[in-house]
């Protein structure tokens, strides 16, 4: 059995497998614990993770609901959009918040997704002062999402 690989914005691991789309050369990959993917522009002050849980461990709960349990540990969360949109082939739900860590201001992009009994999550966490110059560039890495066959 081998473990999960990324290659060519193609992620594997035994339980899914999706392709993603552009990854600014300004991206860096990094290594978290709780996330499939995860990728850091030092410049933009931004951090970019993807997750995806399948199986017992896919919530059946509406994507707002969803959306709500990733910012449990924040406070002084203040939505400022919340959209329905198509994304392959199924609605998501983006969310753009902002919120404090330990008291530090962060602002979010969000997009929460539910197929084939796995929920998908897009997150982009960014210093408040940098949040709309980085939009575009989530926006598109996430716009080129597909699921495909694991095998």
């Amino acid at each position: 059995c081998s473990g999960p690989s990324f290659e060519g914005g193609v992620y594997r691991d035994r339980a899914v497998a999706f392709r993603l789309g552009e990854i600014p050369p300004s991206w860096r990959r990094i290594d978290v614990s709780d996330a499939k993917l995860a990728f850091r522009d030092y410049a933009a002050q931004t951090t970019t993770l993807v997750n995806a849980r399948c199986g017992q461990d896919a919530e059946d709960a509406p994507l707002a609901s969803l959306t709500q349990h990733l910012f449990l540990l924040f406070t002084e969360r203040e939505i400022v959009e919340q959209t329905l949109l198509p994304l392959d082939h199924r609605e998501a739900l983006r969310t753009v918040l902002f919120a404090k860590l330990d008291g530090v201001p962060k602002a979010f992009d969000v997009y929460v997704l539910k197929k084939d009994g796995c929920v998908y999550d897009f997150v982009q966490i960014s210093a408040p002062e940098t949040f709309e110059a980085s939009r575009p560039a989530f926006t598109r890495f996430v716009a080129g999402f597909q699921t495909l066959p694991r095998d």
